[in-house]
């Protein structure tokens, strides 16, 4: 009988192509298949090394169908490398009931870590964050209002993620809740050329994003103080 695989969850960069690891493009390289959200950008990134491997579509919305292929491949005892668009896999992207699968149907997991916008914006803020809350993508709708009680309430650091379409509302929203003293870091464009940090209250970064909305773009990391 055949042993399962290996699944290597592989981080992949945010932004600046040069942080991908060594230790990825050996997974890549070693891989019989590699599970992406998006084909067009992870044969970018495989073509810069030259690298050609069969890809296979796994995304929140085919998370099912994808996971079926991914797992019979485990079963005939094959490698697969998981990759999401951009960073760590499972952290605010898909991946999370694929790797559940897979251990439970004894495949080995192992970890190729690398990028993280989480990790990067908080070490790059300078704020008090030894112990935070992640809170992912705030939700669209549906109990808005209650997470950001939650947010004026709680004690730790508080961080989430938010997209240019939503960033203003959410630090309007931000102003009306937080208590005096509270302090935000908003990182945007990690590792790309235009990377920026803005500090300051929940006012005072609203009003720089305000003097210049040309910085309302890319993607947002959000770190509200304890």
């Amino acid at each position: 009988m055949t042993e399962p695989g290996t699944l290597s969850v592989v981080a992949t960069p945010i932004g600046n192509m040069g942080d991908i690891t060594l230790r990825a493009l050996e997974t890549f390289r070693e891989a019989d298949a590699i599970a992406c959200e998006d084909t067009r950008v992870t044969s970018k990134l495989l073509a810069k090394y030259e690298i050609k491997k069969p890809l296979l579509v796994y995304h929140a919305r085919s998370a099912r169908s994808a996971s079926s292929r991914v797992l019979a491949l485990l079963a005939e005892g094959k490698r697969v490398a998981l990759v999401t668009d951009a960073g760590t896999p499972g952290v605010s992207d898909p991946g999370t009931d694929l790797v559940a699968q897979a251990r439970a149907m004894g495949a080995r997991i192992e970890a190729i870590p690398g990028a993280s916008a989480l990790t990067a914006a908080l070490s790059i803020a300078g704020l008090h964050t030894h112990e935070f809350l992640f809170l992912g993508f705030l939700p669209h709708k549906k109990g808005r209002q209650t997470i950001f009680k939650t947010i004026a309430e709680e004690k730790r650091a508080i961080v989430f993620y938010e997209s240019p379409h939503r960033i203003e509302k959410t630090l309007a929203s931000l102003v009306e809740i937080l208590p005096a003293g509270r302090t935000l870091a908003v990182c945007r464009e990690l590792t790309k050329f235009f990377e920026s940090v803005v500090i300051g209250t929940a006012s005072e970064v609203m009003t720089a994003f305000a003097e210049h909305p040309e910085e309302l773009r890319g993607e947002f990391v959000v770190i509200v103080s304890p």
